[in-house]
């Protein structure tokens, strides 16, 4: 977690991942990645997890997520 002006920011490289596949979601100021790339035949042929805690003065309502064209998700919360 990084601090940028009034904004945290959490980086992850997901490129490997098409975006159906990346899911975000955040709880209690936890935020939590998952990927999975399924196969044709339908096995699980790649993952990614990452989870990280946010800091106490994080505005939880402004929790937001980006993925640019180069397969960087980019996660930025508001400081209170």
């Amino acid at each position: 977690v990084r601090a940028q002006g009034d904004t945290y920011q959490v980086v992850a490289d997901v490129s490997q991942f098409e975006p159906p596949d990346i899911v975000v979601t955040t709880s209690n100021c936890h935020v939590a990645i998952q990927a999975e790339k399924v196969a044709e035949d339908g096995t699980i042929c790649d993952t990614f997890t990452h989870k990280c805690q946010l800091p106490e003065d994080t505005d939880p309502l402004s929790v937001s997520c980006t993925l640019t064209e180069t397969g960087t998700l980019v996660i930025t919360a508001r400081r209170r």
